[in-house]
């Protein structure tokens, strides 16, 4: 396992370094060596999405009595660890590299994270009540439901999902899909983004979050999704209806118009955590790279894997891409820490852009360097890679954080171009007093 030099450990505070070097055990000790009995007691068909696999409690339950529980709610939340989210991303990377075990584990798993903070800094007291302690006790789970089908929902100005005022209800008619999380059996409550002022003149104040509970009559969860074959049971990445589902106006979040506000809100320290676990999940990926290339029985055209300039060359540009994505990544924490995430939309927005990619490349990397074993169930890389690749479109495709980014660098052109000004004047004033006498 690489060490992390971009921060000094050391220099954070007591209660992170005793959080991490706990969580670095956990995951290396108990969460990998646990993966092959997670696979097998997903058991087959239609029982994946039905039973979980006891393992995932007996892990939860030490995760808990070693106090790596709910980690991701910082200084800002009463409920959470009081990590910054500099010291949170470091422990998340630990979590990336068992993806599938870890973070549930620690109850730091989206999209139930993202929506603990949704109740945690919009719920009022009965929806946390109600919701949010039993979320952060890991006794049930949740999905956020705003990506749509019929539209381009990555602007979610798009949404079509409508959600109208009814006497004492609020009525829901919409069709979701790619909702993460609804195909597990735990999955108790969706937050559900629809248009309650579809005719509002600001476009960003027609959306609203509201609360449905599962089961509640007119929901129908359709199909999970595949990603290049892969239906992620017991979670799911669902297709979902919503017809003439009723909840009472107490369900509403923060209130009417509200909807980017919030999603804004949830979406800024997540994109990070996403981040961060895919750093953790590239570091092992080139750890599985390095010793399938060292193992004495691969030898090709009479040199061992290792020995192949090609090999070696893809080692190192994997060290240097892990690196400089840690940076980027370890950087918006950062700036999160001091400016909040809105002020931090710039570095949130290049982390994003940078970090699934570098992943997918890392992955590919390992993947080639294995042979056709590097695609197979006898390897974790092509199920991480089908799960990274998901995660160029979650939270904001890339072409929307670059386009941010370049929109953000350009309110700095006027400023420039006043500088070259200046800087020609100053120029010609030198020239001008510097003229050569005849």
């Amino acid at each position: 396992m690489a060490c992390n030099t971009l921060v000094d450990i050391t220099k954070l505070s007591p209660k992170f370094q005793d959080l991490y070097a706990k969580a670095k055990d956990f995951v290396e000790n108990e969460c990998i060596p646990a993966e092959p009995l997670f696979a097998a007691q997903m058991g087959q068909g239609d029982q994946r999405w039905k039973v979980i696999p006891p393992v995932i409690e007996d892990l939860k339950k030490k995760a808990r009595s070693l106090g790596l529980w709910n980690l991701f709610l910082g200084r800002d939340y009463a409920e959470g660890a009081g990590l910054t989210n500099l010291e949170y991303s470091l422990i998340a990377e630990l979590t990336g590299r068992c993806p599938h075990l870890a973070p549930e584990s620690m109850n730091c798993s989206a999209p139930d994270t993202g929506n603990m903070e949704v109740f945690a800094k919009y719920g009022n007291a009965a929806q946390k009540k109600k919701w949010l302690e039993p979320l952060l006790q890991g006794k049930i789970r949740s999905a956020f439901a705003m990506t749509e089908k019929r539209v381009a929902s990555s602007d979610a100005t798009n949404i079509e999902t409508s959600i109208v005022r009814n006497g004492n209800e609020y009525v829901i008619n919409g069709l979701k899909w790619w909702i993460s999380g609804a195909g597990d059996p735990r999955c108790a409550v969706y937050l559900v983004m629809g248009k309650t002022d579809p005719n509002n003149k600001n476009p960003h104040r027609q959306q609203s979050i509201i609360i449905v509970p599962a089961g509640t009559p007119g929901v129908t969860v359709v199909r999970p999704m595949h990603v290049f074959g892969y239906d992620d049971a017991p979670e799911g990445h669902c297709e979902i209806v919503f017809k003439d589902v009723r909840v009472p106006l107490e369900n509403m979040v923060l209130g009417e118009g509200r909807g980017f506000e919030i999603i804004q809100g949830r979406l800024g320290p997540g994109r990070i955590h996403h981040c961060m676990r895919s750093i953790g999940m590239a570091e092992r990926a080139l750890e599985y790279m390095m010793a399938r290339v060292t193992d004495p029985s691969r030898r090709t055209f009479g040199k061992y894997l290792y020995e192949h300039g090609t090999i070696v060359a893809d080692i190192a540009k994997s060290r240097m891409d892990i690196d400089q994505a840690r940076f980027m990544v370890l950087n918006a924490a950062k700036r999160i820490d001091e400016v909040k995430a809105k002020g931090a939309m710039k570095e949130i927005g290049m982390a994003k852009a940078i970090v699934p990619t570098m992943l997918l490349t890392v992955l590919d990397r390992a993947m080639q360097a294995h042979g056709a074993a590097g695609i197979s169930q006898d390897f974790p890389l092509a199920r991480w890679y089908a799960s990274g690749r998901t995660l160029r479109y979650a939270d904001g495709p890339d072409e929307v954080h670059i386009a941010q980014i370049g929109k953000v660098e350009l309110r700095r052109a006027e400023g420039i171009k006043q500088q070259f000004e200046k800087r020609d004047n100053a120029s010609a004033k030198l020239l001008a007093d510097n003229k050569p006498k005849l």
